[in-house]
Parts: structure tokens; C-alpha cells; sequence
């Protein structure tokens, strides 16, 4: 353990040997659910076996020619009760949750990648795009909102991976959805004790019951939200407590009157009584309260225009506080990279799609 408090960055990495699989297959408790899969040999049928494999959460595409010709993968997962943990290893990919998915699926859980081996992934927002920030090359972790799209580029390496129900998250980290595309790296003893845990969690879930697997999954989604929330300066002291309680309070407006033409960061301040300033600073890691209730309103239509394909598209746009028709069309676009009329003609197709896939966890 002392290695693992060590506070230089350059001795984060977790040796390579605390990191293998057991051998031989695994015995495991009752009420433990355990699955295997993996793809080898022929890299092009290979590759297709693992779109397929993963296509009830995420479409799967090449992240280049090579990438697909010569791609494998495998994955072991154990499933308690809600809660999901994922052991992958990976060849290059793109892992993509488009808009019209999120839209049509009911996974609502938040996701928590801690990538072990190789560079970590990139966090690529709602589309592909060339550019993505650095990140350090220590163990990392990724949270992701299923239901916000996103596109995630994959190296070669190995996940540790953990879907948790949302009303779970929520009880200490009050807006699951401004989690996705956070990153904390395993720089600090809290996210090494974090890292730790999860992968002695897999070393030693052969030898424990359901009760005390489920247990030790549990205090690790509570190591993780404690870790983002620190880094949201949410958690901590009063002052956070106080931060906090302001930032729910702020959301829930938001939510509430996302259908009053009216909203606007000044009405959300007068309303409650804050500062300009200190709302800001709540709501940095959204541009800003204007920009948040913007995602929203824009969010909250893409569901629209998927729920509602009988509505015109100017009357969902309006009804969220759109005034204008083709200043929504384009913010929608940037949004999402597809036309919001797109979205409402494909909304059938993608519902028959949806009603035909098995989620994976």
C-alpha cells in the first residue's frame, strides 16, 4: 500500500504483474452472474463478432484500416443485483453513442472507465473529431452519462469498466449528467486507494460471496463519486457542503422551467438570490449557467422530437424557448451533427432498432 501513496506522478503506474487475470476459469458464488468473451484469429470476422457483442450499448468502428485488420479483444464481466464490472481488453476503436440511441434507449446508468494499460482513451464529445486534450499517461478514469451521446477513441489496452444506476450516483454527487467527460488520474492517494480497490476487486472476487462482492463494488462507486465530486470541489468541508446544496438547488430550477420562455441565468439569479459569480463557478465545466441551460433545452428536445413525431419541429423548438427556427436548426446541429428534422423522420427506424437489442450488462 505504500506504493500505492506515493505521491510522485512518475510512480503511479501500477506494476504490470498486480494487473493479470487469474488463470483458469473462474468459480464463482452463487448470485454472481460471470460471461467470458473474446475474438481472435480472423481479424476482420473478429472485429465484427465484437461490434456485435457490444452493439446494445455502443456502435463499434474502426479507428483506421489497420486498426481493423488486425483487431482483437475480450472482455469478462460479473454482474450482482444493479450493479455491472467489466475487466476489458482492447484493440484501437471508436465506441460511439450517437443522439438517435440516447434518444430511443432506456440506459440511463453512469459509467466508470479506469484505463489500467496503454494510453488512456480520448473523450471525443457527441462525434468523432481529430483533436482531443491530453491526457497524462497514469492510470485514468473516465465517467460517462449513457444518456448524453458521446464518441470514446480506444488504444490498445486494458479497461476496468463499471456501470452504476444513476439514482445511486445521484445520492452523493447531485447532477449525474455533468460527470460526462470528466477525467481524474491516478495522481492523489484517494484516486490510487481507488484504483487499488477495484483491481484487487477483481483479483479476489473468485473467493467471496455475493454479499461481500456487492459490498466491495459498492464502496467502490462510492471511492469514485467521492474522487469526482473532490474534484468538482463539491465534497470535503462546509464550504463545499454549501457549494453543493447551491448547485442542486440550481439544477433543479433549470429542469423545472426549461419550458418558460423566460429562463435565463438572470431570472435563474433573481430568483434564487446567488451570485453571478459564484454560479459561474458551479457551472465552469459547462461553459457557464447560460450554456448549461442551452444543453439542456437542446437535450430535452432531441428526447422531443423522438417522443412527440406527430409535433412540428417548430413547435418542440419554441416550446423549449427556441424563438427562431433556423438559429435552433444550427445550434442543434452543433450539437448533435445531425438536422433536428432528421432526427424526428429517423425516430421509428431507431425505435424498432432499439426494440430488437439485448444490453449487454
Amino acid at each position: 500500500m505504500s506504493t500505492a501513496l506515493n505521491d510522485d506522478p512518475l510512480h503511479t503506474a501500477l506494476p504490470l504483474s498486480r494487473l493479470l487475470l487469474p488463470s483458469g476459469p473462474p468459480t464463482l458464488a452463487p448470485g454472481i452472474v460471470h460471461s467470458n468473451f473474446s475474438v481472435q484469429g480472423d481479424a476482420r470476422q473478429s472485429f465484427q463478432a465484437w461490434q456485435e457483442r457490444m452493439s446494445p450499448v455502443y456502435d463499434i468502428r474502426p479507428s483506421s484500416k489497420q486498426a481493423e485488420d488486425t483487431f482483437d479483444a475480450s472482455l469478462s464481466r460479473y454482474t450482482i443485483d444493479n450493479l455491472s464490472f467489466f475487466d476489458f481488453r482492447t484493440g484501437p476503436n471508436l465506441a460511439v453513442r450517437s443522439l438517435g440511441r440516447v434518444s430511443t434507449e432506456s440506459v440511463r446508468d453512469i459509467s466508470f472507465s479506469v484505463f489500467l494499460e496503454g494510453p488512456p482513451g480520448q473523450f471525443l464529445g457527441g462525434k468523432p473529431r481529430l483533436d482531443a486534450p491530453h491526457i497524462p499517461q497514469v492510470p485514468s478514469i473516465l465517467a460517462l452519462d449513457m444518456d448524453q451521446p458521446c464518441t470514446i477513441r480506444s488504444f490498445h489496452g486494458r479497461i476496468l469498466l463499471l456501470f452504476v444506476p444513476r439514482a445511486l450516483v445521484e445520492r452523493s454527487f447531485p447532477d449525474a449528467a455533468s460527470l460526462h467527460g470528466r477525467w481524474i488520474h491516478a495522481t492523489t492517494p484517494l484516486t490510487r486507494i481507488l484504483i487499488e480497490h477495484l483491481v484487487a476487486l477483481k483479483q479476489q472476487i473468485v473467493g467471496l460471496s455475493k454479499e461481500e462482492a456487492h459490498q466491495s463494488i459498492f464502496n467502490a462507486v462510492e471511492l469514485l463519486v467521492a474522487a469526482f465530486s473532490r474534484q468538482a470541489g463539491l465534497s470535503g468541508n462546509g464550504r463545499a457542503a454549501v457549494r453543493a446544496a447551491a448547485y442542486g438547488q440550481v439544477r433543479r430550477h433549470v429542469e423545472a422551467n426549461l419550458h418558460d420562455p423566460d429562463l435565463s441565468p438572470d431570472t435563474v439569479l433573481a430568483s434564487l438570490h446567488l451570485s453571478r459569480a459564484s454560479v459561474y463557478r458551479l457551472f465552469e465545466h459547462e461553459g457557464g449557467l447560460a450554456a448549461y441551460i442551452r444543453n439542456r433545452r437542446l437535450r430535452m428536445a432531441a428526447d422531443e422530437l423522438v417522443r412527440f413525431p406527430h409535433m412540428e419541429v417548430q413547435d418542440i423548438a419554441f416550446g423549449l424557448g427556441f424563438n427562431d427556427a433556423s438559429s435552433f436548426t444550427r445550434a442543434f446541429r452543433r450539437a448533435f451533427d445531425i438536422a433536428p428534422r432528421e432526427l424526428h423522420e429517423y425516430a421509428p427506424l431507431l425505435k424498432r432498432e432499439h426494440a430488437r437489442r439485448e444490453r449487454f450488462t
